[in-house]
């Protein structure tokens, strides 16, 4: 695939879950330390069920957003989930490693939150980052996030086999967006 690569949005369906499953998982296991900090044999470890995308996939304020490229095949993926009537959450955006580093991950979310906003009319967005990710944050920061002051769990009892930093902890983001209902969505 070429460096520009035409990117075609929709809505996953049950039957995209496995390939969405697969693309999350190969997305977060990519050995790339620039992105992953250095829990390196956390993100080897990292799994995704078709089961676990399907219950976004099921849920009637969810969605997960599928970027293909002109062949068809999926070169990106992000949930979207509507918190409130003025709050959505963005969670697992995933580029297929094999064309990483192409823009692809900031076209993603751009598709992301334009759904979120004309779909739900939410004027807020939210996201979080494992707090030993500095890049990605520095990138989430580079895309209208800011950090909230809130952090959140890692549950670091389901690795209890890895030796995993004390202080592991999801850093909360926001971006304050428009709102307002429009028609059509991504």
């Amino acid at each position: 695939m070429s460096n520009n690569i035409e990117l075609h949005f929709r809505v996953a369906t049950p039957d995209d879950a496995a390939q969405i499953a697969q693309l999350v998982q190969a997305a977060f296991r990519h050995q790339d330390t620039r992105w992953t900090g250095p829990d390196i044999e956390l993100n080897r470890r990292f799994t995704m069920t078709p089961e676990e995308v399907l219950s976004t996939i099921n849920n009637p304020n969810a969605v997960f957003l599928m970027a293909t490229a002109n062949d068809g095949t999926l070169v990106g993926a992000m949930a979207t989930i509507k918190k409130t009537e003025e709050l959505a959450r963005l969670a697992m955006l995933a580029v297929d490693p094999a064309v990483q580093a192409r823009g692809l991950g900031r076209r993603v979310l751009a598709n992301a939150e334009e759904y979120a906003i004309k779909t739900w009319g939410v004027k807020m967005l939210g996201l979080n980052a494992l707090n030993t990710r500095g890049l990605l944050i520095e990138w989430y920061e580079r895309r209208g996030y800011v950090k909230t002051g809130e952090t959140s769990p890692f549950p670091v009892e389901a690795f209890k086999e890895l030796e995993l930093p004390k202080d592991l902890h999801f850093v909360e983001m926001e971006k304050q967006v428009g709102g307002g209902k429009g028609a059509g969505s991504a």
